[in-house]
């Protein structure tokens, strides 16, 4: 019972923060496409593009270990089940 509380937990933090991410890179495309943007904001905006990029590759990696760690739980739960 308790293993699927924590399945829940990790499914849905990690959810939160894909939604944050998404949200935020979202706002930032709209933020480029409003306005010019001077040389130094540029400089600004592609360093928050590469952190942004990171996270997301975190996020997609953390994800990739919910999936297993989701996998080996239920597959604990089956056999003690049996």
């Amino acid at each position: 019972m308790m293993h699927g509380l924590f399945v829940m937990a990790i499914v849905f933090g990690g959810s939160i923060l894909l939604l944050a991410i998404i949200s935020a890179t979202i706002l930032m495309a709209i933020k480029i496409l409003k306005g010019g943007v001077s040389r130094k904001g540029q400089q600004q905006q592609s360093e928050e593009a590469r952190v942004i990029q990171e996270i997301y590759q975190g996020l997609s990696r953390m994800e990739e270990r919910m999936e297993a760690l989701e996998t080996i739980i239920l597959d604990q739960e089956r056999k003690d089940r049996k």
